[in-house]
């Protein structure tokens, strides 16, 4: 298939790329920046990024307040990011009323990784970046990562480097450029754009900031595995990335990275067809039912303010709660926020099973009030278990159990990986990838269907179809050897 260009002339695809991204995954040690000097780069940015978070009471927050009668939290601005109420009906799962705090940020931000040849070898710019959510220090995270209200500078601070390459960037240098959605259960139809761009011209490689340095996908397919080292912004940039020609190399690595390349690679060999698939999903969007209604934060039922935090009753779910933060390594050194503080660890975790040597991963169509269209595809299992203690055993999320009782010679992929740590303070999750046998059954439910990475990374080429947690346990998968 050819495409237009941005002169509306035709040309056909770049057939080299998908080699050069295979040959970056195969790169598990860099050329620009071998691991070794990866490792110290982390650990001196640790060092060097001083970041003071310090819980405060509501009332001690500079710029932000709650509304006279709606009491919905804002900045003065109007901008950066507000904590509404949301009122939500719906026909799905045991609960089908319910309000709840959510935070809306209309705003599209800018999640963008830069890719660069070096030695022939194709290599990341990725950023050593501190959030005051984050559970440790710093994560590696994408070139630019920036709300409209951080690269507008609404906050007074310092520009965000290296943002020119994906204001306005020269459509024939683009690998990916698409809207993702974030947490449906905590943001209402929040949006990012999602890009990859290849530097044409790039001056002062041999002379980054600090807080950068060229890594390969290998090298990232490696971090990944490592506890709250890889962002969840970077993870979701790195699902779009386009699918490489791993076969050749995966042969020779394991019969578990040739499943994978077959399954990326081929757009044969599936459970379903693509017709299928896209049916599929459109009937789930068809036939569940979400109302939502935007409801001042002080008639949100069931929940309580005090003055350090609004919180549900029953102690459950999450918390708002504001921060005062202080920091060497951001665009401004000191300010106060709110974040929403999760109540317990979460459980996302991806079961997959081999069909004639095409390594299949099983989705669910899964609700959430805050999505644009409904509900987006997720993994075969995401919750936070202590939601469910009360919950009798016919309503807790389908495979949960199984999950929780998987054999370790079952897993395949196991890291803690945080949520992002811009709005969401200590969030973070078990990832898990769990293979099944082949005769392994979606117990006949309407909601799952067993999906191949080809169809997947089809699917992450356009909006809406793909869960944020969902993208990251793909960017994990494609790293499997």
């Amino acid at each position: 298939m050819e495409r237009h260009t941005g002169t509306g002339l035709l040309r056909k695809p770049d057939v080299t790329l998908p080699h050069r991204l295979a040959r970056s995954a195969a790169a598990t040690d860099g050329v620009a920046t071998p691991n070794a000097v990866v490792a110290k780069w982390i650990d001196d940015r640790n060092l060097a990024h001083r970041h003071e978070v310090r819980r405060i009471e509501f009332g001690d927050l500079r710029q932000w307040g709650f509304e006279p009668g709606s009491g919905n939290l804002r900045h003065e601005s109007g901008r950066f990011f507000g904590v509404e109420g949301l009122e939500v009906d719906t026909d799905h799962g045991p609960v089908t009323h319910w309000s709840q705090p959510i935070i809306n940020q209309p705003e599209i931000g800018i999640l963008g990784i830069l890719v660069k040849e070096i030695d022939g070898v194709l290599h990341c710019l990725m950023q050593a970046k501190s959030e005051p959510g984050n559970v440790n220090g710093v994560q590696v995270s994408p070139t630019v990562q920036a709300t409209k209200s951080n690269y507008t500078r609404v906050h007074g601070g310092r520009p965000v480097p290296y943002l020119d390459h994906f204001r306005d960037p020269d459509p024939e240098t683009v690998l990916a450029d698409v809207l993702q959605s974030e947490q449906g259960s905590w943001f209402y139809r929040k949006r990012n754009r999602n890009m990859i761009v290849e530097a044409a011209e790039f001056a002062g490689e041999d002379d980054l900031p600090d807080d950068f340095r060229w890594l390969t996908l290998g090298q990232l397919h490696e971090l990944l595995k490592h506890d709250n080292l890889v962002n969840m912004d970077a993870r979701t940039v790195l699902s779009c990335m386009p699918a490489g020609l791993e076969g050749h190399e995966a042969d020779a690595v394991s019969d578990l990275a040739a499943a994978v390349a077959r399954s990326s690679a081929q757009p044969t060999g599936s459970l379903h067809t693509r017709t299928e698939v896209l049916s599929w999903i459109t009937s789930r969007q068809a036939q569940h039912v979400v109302r939502t209604s935007s409801l001042p934060l002080s008639e949100v039922a069931n929940w309580v303010r005090t003055p350090t935090e609004i919180s549900h009753e029953l102690g459950l779910f999450f918390s708002i709660i504001a921060v005062d933060i202080t920091t060497n390594g951001r665009e401004v050194a000191q300010w106060t926020q709110p974040l929403v503080r999760p109540h317990g660890a979460g459980v996302v975790a991806l079961l997959v099973k081999r069909v004639d040597g095409v390594l299949h991963a099983l989705l669910n169509a899964r609700v959430e009030p805050g999505y644009l269209d409904v509900v987006e595809l997720a993994p075969t299992v995401q919750c936070t278990p202590d939601n469910y203690v009360l919950t009798p055993a016919a309503d807790r999320p389908p495979f949960l159990d199984m999950v929780l009782g998987r054999r370790e010679d079952q897993v395949l992929f196991s890291a803690q990986l945080s949520e992002e740590g811009g709005r969401f303070h200590h969030a973070y999750s078990d990832y898990q990838i769990i293979e099944v046998p082949a005769d392994f059954p979606d117990a006949g439910l309407a909601d799952f269907r067993w999906l191949t990475l080809n169809q997947l990374n089809e699917l992450l080429r356009h909006s809406h179809y793909v869960n944020v947690q969902a993208r990251s346990l793909i960017a994990c998968l494609r790293g499997l050897r």
